[in-house]
């Protein structure tokens, strides 16, 4: 199924006239923030770029500083994170992630996991030209183990290509991955590895409809039951994106806004990075996985102007 966003190129877009309209919300006493997040996510990240290069020679001043003053708290993340050209955003959020006080294994764990081979290759390299750094040197510097390894093989972005699978050797994964783990005294983790990290996602479904005939267990029970803590969400994040990616981001977006307080972080990272990729399949599987709508669910977990921008995103309720 090919991945369908919520947010789309504007009709009648004109850079300029953004730009000054953008101004006028932010000039003299009091902001309009309802006209800034109406205009914001009714364009697609290019046109929000084209602005930002229209604001700046109409007016001389950086838009980005000018959203970044006079927004505050968690609708100025939303909004900054709207305006970051996507790759740059994924490789800040990688960096922050890695750079800031102690590691976020979440942040590492949701984009390594769900991006695709190409996508991978393009963040090392945004990733080396904005902080001089390889992105596989500051992983290994700031993480350790199992955790780190399996990170170190998905950042090779070495995956076979979509589409392959080697009949021959589903069913020797799928023994491999049983004798690593449900019959072995302790876990081989390597072969969970290798065979994650390296594998085609078509390959890999047939691995875990296999292994579930051979062992009685789902990969995912396997897994939940041999290893613990970052290694297991980040092994189960590889299983869920190999049976869905909108499947597996609707479950982040749950579990982000369940219980008690938001992982906002999450929720904006996930509306913003997914909005013209697959953000309409990511509601769909939200309506079907949870009996509710991803747009009522943010309703009732949000408020004012973050809200409404997010529901802008959202493009829809599926009630």
């Amino acid at each position: 199924m090919a991945g369908k966003g919520t947010v789309t190129g504007y009709p009648g877009f004109n850079a300029n006239s953004d730009a000054e309209t953008l101004r006028k919300a932010m000039k003299g006493l009091g902001t309009d923030e309802v006209s800034i997040l109406k205009l914001l996510t009714s364009r697609n990240n290019h046109q929000r770029q084209e602005t930002s290069t229209s604001f700046k020679t109409l007016y001389g001043r950086d838009l980005m500083n000018d959203l970044k003053s006079e927004l505050t708290g968690k609708f100025e993340k939303l909004i900054l994170a709207l305006m970051k050209p996507s790759l740059q955003y994924d490789v800040s959020e990688l960096r922050h992630a890695l750079k800031g006080a102690g590691t976020c294994e979440t942040v590492l764990i949701e984009i390594l996991a769900s991006r695709s081979c190409g996508e991978l290759n393009k963040i090392k390299q945004a990733f080396k030209d904005e902080y001089d750094e390889e992105l596989e040197d500051s992983i290994t510097s700031d993480t350790s183990g199992y955790f780190e390894r399996m990170l170190v093989v998905l950042v090779q972005a070495n995956r076979d290509p979509e589409g392959r699978v080697d009949e021959g050797r589903v069913e020797q994964d799928a023994q491999d991955l049983f004798k690593a783990g449900e019959m072995k005294w302790g876990t081989d983790e390597e072969k969970f590895i290798t065979i994650l990290g390296t594998r085609s996602y078509d390959h890999l479904k047939k691995v875990f409809d296999r292994y579930m005939t051979i062992s009685g267990y789902q990969i995912e029970e396997s897994i939940d039951s041999e290893t613990s803590g970052h290694l297991e969400k980040l092994l189960l994040a590889i299983v869920k994106c190999a049976r869905s990616v909108p499947g597996y981001f609707a479950e982040s977006l749950y579990y982000a806004m369940k219980g008690a307080g938001t992982s906002d972080d999450t929720l904006i990272r996930i509306m913003v990075s997914r909005s013209e990729i697959d953000l309409y399949n990511i509601r769909k599987e939200f309506r079907k996985n949870y009996g509710k709508s991803l747009f009522s669910t943010i309703k009732n977990d949000s408020s004012g102007d973050y809200r409404e921008a997010l529901l802008l995103l959202c493009g829809g309720d599926d009630e």
